[in-house]
């Protein structure tokens, strides 16, 4: 008896073993079928984010080819290449890659763009990808916009004032004018990004037109600050070129998330 009995509660000791065992299989192959729809996104969201990598790779490579053109039309403003003066070594090569590296994003950009918003587009609703389809074109023509304003504008004012001032003639290096004028360009781009943010954060319902039409000295407030740190110079008339388009960029910010809200 004494035998049976110790064969019975091995018995029963095993059986519990294996329920336990079928029990954590059960649980792993829930959490297993639960995280693939994230494994999945992530899987898709590293797979975009690779592609538009490899496309701003492939529009800067292409970007080394011209580049010793755009530097020539950038140099424009500051009377040619001849006009400036490297000092160091390795000055050149720096400009080299830097106004390589700005070119093949712009030229990327829409790739980068088009990338993200197909991430989410699966997600939203047919009107909703409409906005999505609409807003690629519209983030990259604002950030050519903004570059446009910056080279057509700000630089034949802000150029001449910077190297007259107080009558002393400059000799300016590569390195510090390309890094000004590349700068410039990129956050004044980014600032002209405004209308598609906000008009983002009012589908998202964070934002509403009467809030940004009621708040509208916070952010007369905010773009002079962000012309202060955008602008190179600290004279009031580079501060007011840069402040006019951020308002009226402002305006039409107000204006499409009333559209979107009503929408």
């Amino acid at each position: 008896m004494g035998t049976k009995a110790v064969r019975t509660k091995k018995k029963r000791r095993w059986q519990s073993y294996l329920r336990a065992v079928g029990s954590a299989h059960r649980k792993a192959s829930v959490q297993l079928e639960s995280s693939q729809p994230l494994l999945a996104h992530l899987n898709e969201l590293r797979q975009r984010m690779f592609k538009a990598f490899f496309a701003v790779i492939l529009t800067t490579v292409l970007s080394f080819v011209f580049v010793g053109q755009i530097i020539d039309y950038l140099a424009k403003p500051i009377g040619g290449s001849d006009a400036l003066v490297a000092i160091e070594i390795t000055e050149n090569v720096s400009i080299f890659m830097k106004v390589s590296l700005l070119s093949g994003f712009m030229l990327g950009l829409p790739v980068v763009v088009y990338q993200l918003f197909s991430f989410v587009l699966p997600g939203l609703n047919r009107r909703e990808k409409i906005w999505v389809i609409l807003g690629v074109p519209f983030a990259s023509l604002l950030f050519v916009s903004g570059v446009a304003f910056t080279w057509f504008v700000m630089l034949p004012t802000a150029v001449p004032f910077l190297t007259n001032f107080l009558g002393i003639k400059s000799q300016i290096r590569p390195a510090n004018y390309f890094e000004f004028v590349t700068r410039l360009m990129f956050w004044i781009g980014l600032c002209f990004e405004m209308p598609l943010v906000v008009m983002l954060l009012a589908k998202l319902k964070f934002v509403t037109a009467r809030k940004l039409a009621s708040g509208w000295r916070y952010a007369v407030v905010g773009m002079g600050f962000a012309a202060a740190v955008v602008t190179p110079t600290v004279d009031p008339i580079n501060m007011g070129l840069v402040m006019l388009p951020l308002m009226a960029l402002y305006v039409i910010s107000i204006l499409l998330a009333a559209i979107v809200r009503r929408d």
